[in-house]
């Protein structure tokens, strides 16, 4: 009997501890299950993709990341299948679905599932290029970005003044309004937002530029300025000219002279204009003829650069009020009329013409 209630006791006090196994199995199961699948998951995600090459990806506007990563495993740059389905799940459990931004990226070798994500949520779209050329007319900055393949078109065939009132500035004329420079922008931009910054771009120069003008400048406004800095775009070839052009100009003005600059009577022109000037369209009357009317211009004839502006509101002191092409890109200064016919004679004895 006593040694039956030994037993019996022993077997009893073993099963708590049973018990207690089967809670631990219970627990320690699933955890190393999850272990499993964490490491797992882990591994998949920093895999790297099927990148033999670069390739470009463009992730449209609006779109989910599952759609995304299913094109992706279509495209066959997944690791495994798994790899996608982690990277779902882990996106949405660090709330990344979100972050995505629209845009065309680059994928390069090596990239990981993570670096995916991660690419996606920055916003390091590959940039495209719109390059506006100091000099231009705004027609043509329009057709530039018309042309470019990059650019969502939303303006359609709109007319210059049609399209400053798309753009807020109504009634304002569209010629000298972009700042000429390249624009950097990832694909898809629209083109309102591009013809915007090149306007705001002109805008801060315009002022910059004004804030810090030479004294006594015969210019009521800055609108002025631009108009006169275009004139000294179209006028010079070179950077270093570009001041003493100004400076020829700036005295004209003060002293009531006409312009008489070439460029302005090409602008009057339009269509009409064949590459040459003749005689009759010197004396041929247009609002931008300089020959035959006093002062500026109605509006800026091109867009002008920083320099030019620069140079408008800066003009290099001196005696010249004439200057003409000495066919080299450079130009000869005079101070008298006696001077410049002189200088005419020499340098442009086959073209004839000059300031």
């Amino acid at each position: 009997a006593g040694a039956g209630a030994s037993d019996t006791a022993r077997h009893m006090s073993s099963r708590p501890f049973r018990r207690l196994r089967r809670a631990l199995l219970l627990i320690a199961v699933p955890a190393l299950l999850l272990a499993g699948v964490a490491l797992d998951m882990q591994r998949q995600i920093d895999a790297p993709l099927r990148l033999e090459a670069s390739q470009t990806y463009e992730l449209p506007a609006g779109s989910r990341l599952e759609g995304n990563l299913a094109r992706i495993a279509t495209l066959g740059l997944f690791a495994t299948p798994r790899q996608r389905w982690y990277l779902a799940l882990h996106a949405r459990l660090n709330r990344e679905a979100a972050a995505i931004k629209a845009g065309e990226y680059a994928l390069e070798p090596g990239l990981t599932g993570s670096g995916l994500l991660a690419l996606w949520a920055s916003g390091k779209t590959i940039p495209h290029e719109l390059r506006l050329i100091e000099g231009w007319r705004f027609t043509q900055a329009l057709a530039a970005l018309r042309a470019n393949p990059d650019v969502q078109q939303t303006l359609g065939e709109q007319a210059p003044e049609a399209i400053m009132k798309t753009l807020g500035r109504p009634g304002l004329a569209p010629e000298g309004r972009l700042f000429p420079d390249t624009y950097r922008f990832a694909r898809g931009t629209p083109d309102v937002v591009l013809l915007r910054n090149a306007m705001t771009a002109l805008d801060r120069a315009l002022d910059e530029e004004w804030q810090t003008r030479a004294a006594d400048l015969p210019y009521a406004t800055p609108e002025q300025a631009l108009i006169m800095a275009s004139i000294v775009e179209k006028e010079s070839a070179r950077s270093d000219e570009r001041a003493q052009i100004a400076g020829v100009f700036v005295r004209r003005l003060r002293r009531g002279m006409r312009l008489q600059t070439d460029p302005t009577v090409i602008y009057g022109m339009g269509e009409a204009y064949d590459g040459d000037i003749r005689s009759a369209d010197l004396i041929r009357d247009t609002p931008y003829n300089t020959y035959t009317r006093e002062g500026l211009p109605p509006t800026p004839i091109c867009l002008p650069g920083r320099e030019a502006i620069h140079a408008a509101l800066h003009p290099a002191d001196g005696e010249a009020l004439y200057f003409v092409a000495r066919g080299d890109g450079s130009h000869q200064f005079s101070a008298t009329l006696e001077e410049h016919n002189a200088a005419v004679r020499r340098f442009q004895l086959k073209r004839g013409g000059g300031r």
